[in-house]
């Protein structure tokens, strides 16, 4: 696609020209060419079109004349080169898409050339340049103030360059040219003395000695008639000089070219990906090409050893053509052991390489930072910041006016540099699993192709970043008759890889990020690799570090500057694999036992109580264990409601599971089984059943090990619900039985009366219905004996369903109305849906379909609000057979295929056995 702008708005695709509709879509188009590839705000497209009034419905036309418009470019069929993004409208332009962009780069070259003494090869660049105007910029279109104004900034450039040609072509002897272009000029602009001097020697050189003079007399008159000043005085002494035949000034003529700065490192040739990394740099090279007068700044950061050098160079290289002024390079080792190059040591090499004396060098940085901007003003040269330390390192090496970019390249994110001096900003990640088997393949070549299962866990045990790849890669390339089978082995073991990167000198590396970190977060980066991961959040690692969260907000706002923790989510932090091996080494030999003990019970503290407040507003009616006491510093800060209880269980469950596995490994042992059965509130409802295995058989090995008999029968409870569910029936009676024994050593009557409904249904699935039907009404009588009148209600709805099973549907209807109308008055959201999920199963079999269908209907609205999403695919699958039964397939199609996403959603084996039912469906 080609963007024609110096001239009536013209478009044009593969050669074609493309038909853009009325003047509204060619205005819009105008406003996003101005901004190309950038977000242009919806307030100043509306000025484009409409000016400082815009009508009422001016949003809803504005969708309209975008709709025409991205229909217009992709040729009437989708595109997305023009997205709606945050705030405003985008136009994807590719480089030198817009002619305003070859124009802005030939006049460039022709400029340079021409200061440098070549007046034939400026005479090729700037005719090539003006070449590409046909017309005033954007002819015919009605502009508003916003592009007269960019356009009027367009003209000035063509000005300068028709000057700067008429100049070339004089020192040409191409004087007729000269005096053409000139004439033309000063009839548009009749106030530019530059111009008009050009004229005036035009003229003169070319034997019309009274033509000169005429000129001079003419601008005079207009000079006097429209500013009331007289020429200035290089008008002025041309004037005298013609009069008095002095010598007039020489014609440019060829001078020894300066040495022209080519300070680029040499980069590898097993460079890989980054496609869209480039992509983001390129996009901001082109971006200003139509703004020459001001320099760009890119700031490029990310964590040590992600490659950001690297990237940079490799695309400094690839851009170096397009800086005919030279490239720049300096290295600012912002976090070397040394101290940084302070910046008027940077400035005096910089300065050096652009062809100045030492001994024209002034001594004060801030002397020094002039002088470099003076000599960048009128050149396009790139230079490369590679590891400054922060923003205020880097200031005084940033250009002011001119056409130079600057890339910067930190750990820091620079902030500074992106709010203050408008540098765009690029975070580099971690190679993607591609990528980082592209590199592999680059270093090590078919032995990768060989064995890509080993290669995967290399790629994998690396946390793909690109410093650690290389170190191993090459390793493995030292030893060619090694299979790759044997290196991934060796990563295994923890800590193995910081060992493997020693080669590398990846520790010393690491420690240049850390010592530059406050005494405060230093010891937060320490204390975090006490936590489990994989991420937490802020009041995990105030727990950590025993302080309040509002003074540990900043400390971890620091590591993320410096790119030692990753917040990949809101509020969420995460590790490096790399990084956390470091930190753990760190906290091993700098933080004493009895510190590193403390946290880790503040930790479990914290996560404790906050999953026990969860789970109670979660599941009410459940008969909640009582926790240890919070530690003197639990911050408390519980969820406030069922809702954001589930969503923190949401973002929280796979933390909590390992934070399960440390507790018990780290001799915690109650705080390991009765956070496992918080959890519990979150996985039984969501079917996570291997997981609930996993961490009861962990929370009952602790609490076995601590001989606390309440924790083993908690645990064994809960366990044997695990494996009835996964089908592991003689596991899970065992686990029963063991629990019963230990609730009645206990004297525990209401643990009897859960665990024996429980046993309910490892009966009842068993086929042993009378023998579930005794432990139901044992479960009753212990429940009444305890006055627990939310387990007496779930009882009878336990009892109710085996007399459904057992086809006495009467009785079953009888017991369960009795549960519904206790549950209804205690509130009991989840137990009223299973009670009517039973409801719904013995009226369908009195044929009472009706009520079946309501009863079910109810069951899945309360199991959808408790977020118990096992139970309410269950009652789905059963709702689809009482419509199935009144022969209203439609609605039982429409009701599994739900039931069928939720056991996908959940990984649950049912989801087959639902689409089989579909599937009879369809053939019937």
């Amino acid at each position: 696609m080609r963007f024609a702008l110096l001239g009536p708005l013209e478009v044009s695709r593969d050669g074609d020209p493309v038909d853009l509709g009325s003047a509204k879509q060619r205005l819009l188009l105008a406003a996003l060419l101005s901004r190309p590839s950038e977000t242009v705000p919806t307030a100043v497209l509306a000025e484009a079109l409409w000016g400082e009034d815009p009508p009422a419905s001016a949003a809803a036309n504005l969708r309209t004349y975008v709709r025409g418009l991205r229909s217009a470019l992709g040729g009437g069929g989708p595109w997305d080169g023009m997205p709606r993004t945050p705030g405003g409208y985008l136009l994807r332009v590719e480089p030198g898409g817009r002619d305003v962009d070859l124009f802005d780069q030939a006049a460039a070259r022709g400029h340079r050339a021409l200061t440098l003494g070549d007046p034939a090869r400026a005479c090729e660049e700037l005719a090539e340049a003006l070449g590409l105007w046909r017309g005033t910029v954007l002819e015919g279109l009605p502009l508003p103030d916003a592009l007269a104004r960019w356009a009027s900034r367009l003209e000035e450039r063509r000005c300068h360059a028709e000057e700067d040609y008429a100049e070339a072509l004089l020192a040409e002897d191409r004087f007729p040219e000269a005096v053409r272009g000139m004439r033309s000029l000063v009839e548009r602009h009749p106030l530019r003395q530059r111009a008009w001097g050009r004229l005036m020697l035009g003229l003169y050189r070319g034997g019309d000695v009274a033509g000169a003079l005429e000129a001079y007399r003419q601008v005079r008159e207009v000079l006097v008639q429209e500013t009331g000043l007289d020429p200035g005085p290089e008008l002025t002494r041309l004037h005298e000089d013609m009069l008095r035949q002095r010598p007039l000034p020489a014609p440019a003529t060829p001078a020894p070219l300066p040495a022209v700065p080519r300070q680029l490192p040499l980069v590898t040739a097993d460079f890989v990906g980054r496609d869209a990394s480039l992509a983001v740099l390129d996009s901001a090279l082109d971006r200003e090409a139509g703004h020459p007068e001001t320099a760009v700044i890119i700031a490029v950061s990310g964590m040590a050893g992600v490659g950001k050098t690297a990237l940079v160079l490799h695309w400094a290289h690839r851009v170096a053509p397009r800086f005919p002024d030279g490239q720049l390079h300096v290295n600012l080792r912002g976090y070397d052991e040394e101290g940084a190059l302070p910046a008027a040591d940077a400035l005096q090499g910089l300065i050096e390489a652009l062809g100045v004396p030492q001994s024209r060098i002034p001594p004060g940085a801030e002397d020094r930072t002039g002088l470099f901007r003076s000599l960048l003003a009128s050149r396009r040269v790139l230079v490369v910041l590679d590891n400054a330390r922060d923003s205020a390192h880097v200031r005084p090496l940033l250009p002011g006016a001119g056409d130079s970019v600057v890339v910067v390249t930190s750990r820091e994110r620079l902030h500074g540099l992106v709010t203050t001096e408008g540098a765009r900003s690029l975070t580099l990640d971690v190679l993607t699993e591609r990528e980082s088997i592209g590199l592999l393949v680059r270093r090590l070549g078919a032995r990768v192709e060989a064995e890509p299962a080993a290669a995967a866990e290399i790629v994998a045990t690396t946390g793909r970043l690109p410093l650690a790849l290389a170190v191993v890669a090459a390793r493995v390339a030292d030893h060619p008759s090694f299979p790759l089978h044997t290196f991934a082995a060796e990563l295994r073991p923890a800590g193995a890889l910081l060992d493997a990167l020693e080669d590398g000198d990846a520790r010393r590396v690491l420690s240049w990020s850390y010592l530059a970190l406050t005494e405060g977060a230093a010891r937060l980066f320490r204390l975090l690799a006490l936590h489990p991961g994989p991420d937490l959040p802020l009041d995990a690692a105030a727990a950590l570090a025993g302080a309040p969260e509002r003074s540990v907000r900043p400390l971890l706002r620091e590591l993320a500057r410096l790119h030692l923790l990753t917040e990949h989510a809101p509020g969420r932090y995460l590790f490096h694999d790399l990084l956390r091996t470091y930190a753990a080494e760190l906290v091993r030999s700098v933080e004493p036992f009895a510190e590193r003990s403390a946290a880790r019970e503040r930790l479990y503290d914290h996560s404790l109580h906050r999953a026990h407040a969860a789970a109670v507003l979660v599941q009410p009616q459940w008969l909640a264990v009582t926790p240890v006491p919070p530690l003197p510093s639990n911050s408390g800060g519980h969820a406030r409601d069922a809702d954001t209880a589930l969503a923190w269980f949401a973002a929280e469950h796979r933390v909590l599971l390992r934070t399960v596995a440390q507790a018990a490994e780290y001799g915690f042992e109650t705080y390991c089984w009765q956070l496992a059965w918080a959890l519990t509130a979150y996985l039984a409802p969501h079917g996570l059943w291997q997981d609930q295995l996993t961490v009861q058989e962990t929370a009952l090995a602790a609490a076995t090990r601590a001989g606390d008999q309440a924790g083993q029968a908690m645990a064994c409870r809960l366990l044997a619900r695990a494996n009835s569910r996964l089908g592991n029936l003689d596991a899970a009676e065992d686990q029963l039985r063991r629990a019963l024994e230990l609730y009645a050593c206990l004297g525990d009557t209401t643990g009897q009366a859960q665990t024996l409904h429980n046993y309910v249904e490892v009966c009842y699935m068993d086929g042993r219905l009378a023998e579930a039907l005794g432990h139901g009404k044992e479960a009753l009588r212990l429940h009444r004996l305890s006055g627990n009148q939310d387990g007496e209600a779930r009882t009878l709805n336990a009892i109710g369903w085996l007399h459904a099973a057992e086809g006495d549907y009467e009785q079953a209807i009888e017991n369960c109305t009795q549960a519904l109308d206790r549950q209804r008055s205690a509130g009991d959201r989840n137990g009223q849906a299973a009670t009517l999920d039973s409801l719904g199963f013995a009226y369908h079999h009195l044929a009472r379909y009706d009520r079946a269908v309501a009863s079910y209907d109810e069951a899945v609205t309360l199991f959808r609000a408790s977020a118990d999403r096992y139970h309410e695919a269950e009652t789905l699958v059963r709702l689809g057979e009482a419509f199935a039964a009144t022969g209203d397939t439609g609605r039982a199609e429409d009701v599994w295929r739900r039931a069928a996403a939720i056991f996908d959603a959940l990984r649950d084996p049912e989801a087959d056995a639902v689409r089989e039912r579909l599937a009879r469906l369809r053939e019937a």
